[in-house]
């Protein structure tokens, strides 16, 4: 795994298609209104009855300032107390959910996400956890995964000391770019010093783990200057990083149209952002994990993948696919067995379905076995950059060559190409073809000739 990635061009500019990031398979593109309340109470019911371990995931929509660039379901507002009545929905969320499973069912991993879920305040952090707490089974003995996504902005050293004595043991940290005239540009002025004050208090604190958000490809960004931004962070020494591609997509995202799109750096200048941070990271001794992630050999991300239990769900690469995966608030996804479901992403039709009484589910999927298959198959490249042929056959009793025969000739042409090798018992994401990996699992994607690609960032 040392010789993660090797760059090339040729390959990227052939490759370089709009798709999925496969959070999921059907991706939330294929969510539709058919699945609603009851199929939720029915996935936890045979949750229940497997007794499976859970995945919390909860959404704190609420921002106070407009990041330009985000495509987050969010709800700008200076307003404190627009939190109040939502609070309120989500506490009657968490009960309504809680009394279909089994109070045996460790809770091993938690994300609070948004927005920013610290522009609640401190006694609304402390009574959303006391309630989780009193009907869900977390865990008291600092063993579980519990994460919480950082604008340090908005936290400070009492914020950090709250947290860590709520349960919390993993930060996420927006920085995106410490370029002064970049942070103009996308109207977030966050300074080194601040994101620094945050970091060495989660470390005091003894959180376990720190991870920093970047995002190359936005306004006034150049090769140089963004590559200060990434040797500044490597100094910080989070333990991960997530480096995203910026999608500028405007006409689906309003904030987005406040960006001068002529200030964009060009499709070349992206290409080398991200050459210049795979060499710079991979000299400070980060493992490219795939999907933008990057983490340092001793981190879980790494060790996992290493002994091929990685897997990826709606939050990104995880050490927890095994468990059901519940999302609370306004537009969380659940994943639960086989059955996909989404909230509502209306703040109002969210707050009102609960205050009947009703769970705001408003679309989502059921999976069936072609799913299943090709949701194992994407699952296995994505996360370990290889597939065993046997593995699926045994699992799914089928003839691999036999039921993707159809895909052959495009597999053909990518092992060709050097993505990948390919023989009669197994692919391999070949160093030149991990970048690209998602290229590889469109290939066995059913939905994708449906769909705008449009609606999908590019691989790169």
């Amino acid at each position: 795994m040392l010789d993660a990635i090797r760059w090339d061009t040729d390959l990227i500019h052939r490759y370089d298609l709009a798709g999925p990031r496969y959070t999921s398979y059907p991706t939330a593109v294929q969510f539709n209104s058919q699945v609603g309340t009851f199929d939720l109470f029915h996935a936890l019911r045979d949750s229940r009855k497997a007794q499976r371990p859970l995945s919390l995931y909860v959404h704190v929509p609420f921002c106070a300032n407009i990041c330009y660039y985000c495509a987050c379901n969010k709800v700008i507002t200076k307003d404190r107390g627009r939190a109040l009545p939502y609070l309120q929905r989500l506490e009657q969320e968490i009960q309504l959910i809680a009394c279909h499973l089994d109070p045996v069912q460790k809770v091993e991993q938690l994300h609070f996400g948004g927005g920013t879920p610290t522009f609640l305040s401190h006694d609304e952090l402390r009574q959303l956890m006391a309630h989780l707490r009193k009907h869900f089974n977390l865990l008291d003995d600092d063993s579980g995964d519990y994460g919480i996504e950082i604008d340090p902005r908005e936290a400070d050293w009492s914020t950090m000391g709250l947290l860590r004595e709520l349960g919390f043991n993993r930060v996420s940290i927006g920085l995106q770019d410490l370029d002064p005239a970049v942070q103009r540009a996308v109207n977030r002025l966050q300074s080194l010093e601040e994101t620094r004050a945050v970091i060495d208090a989660a470390r005091t604190l003894q959180f376990r783990s720190i991870n920093i958000d970047l995002i190359y490809g936005l306004p006034k960004q150049t090769p140089e200057n963004f590559a200060r931004t990434v040797e500044e962070v490597i100094s910080l020494q989070p333990d991960r990083l997530s480096v995203f591609n910026y999608a500028h997509l405007p006409e689906r995202f309003m904030p987005q149209r406040r960006i001068n799109s002529q200030e964009l750096p060009s499709p070349a200048q992206k290409l080398e952002m991200l050459q210049r941070t795979i060499e710079q990271l991979t000299a400070a001794g980060y493992r490219y994990i795939g999907m933008d992630h990057f983490a340092l050999p001793d981190d879980e991300l790494a060790i996992a993948q290493e002994e091929q239990t990685l897997q990826r769900n709606f939050q990104g690469y995880t050490t927890h696919g095994h468990c059901d995966l519940v999302g609370l608030g306004v537009s969380a996804i659940s994943q639960i067995g086989d059955l996909y479901c989404q909230n509502s992403s209306d703040l109002n039709e969210y707050q009102n379905t609960l205050a009947s009484a009703q769970l705001a589910t408003s679309r989502g999927l059921v999976c069936n076995a072609d799913d299943r298959l090709r949701r194992e198959v994407i699952q296995q490249l994505i996360c370990n950059f290889s597939l065993d042929f046997a593995e699926i056959e045994q699992q799914f009793n089928i003839d691999f060559q036999g039921y993707f025969g159809a895909l052959w000739p495009q597999l053909q042409e990518m092992a060709k190409d050097g993505l990948i090798t390919l023989d009669r018992e197994r692919i391999e994401v070949l160093p030149a073809g991990r970048l690209l990996v998602r290229s590889v699992c469109m290939v066995f994607d059913a939905y994708l000739e449906q769909q705008n690609r449009q609606r999908f960032s590019r691989v790169i």
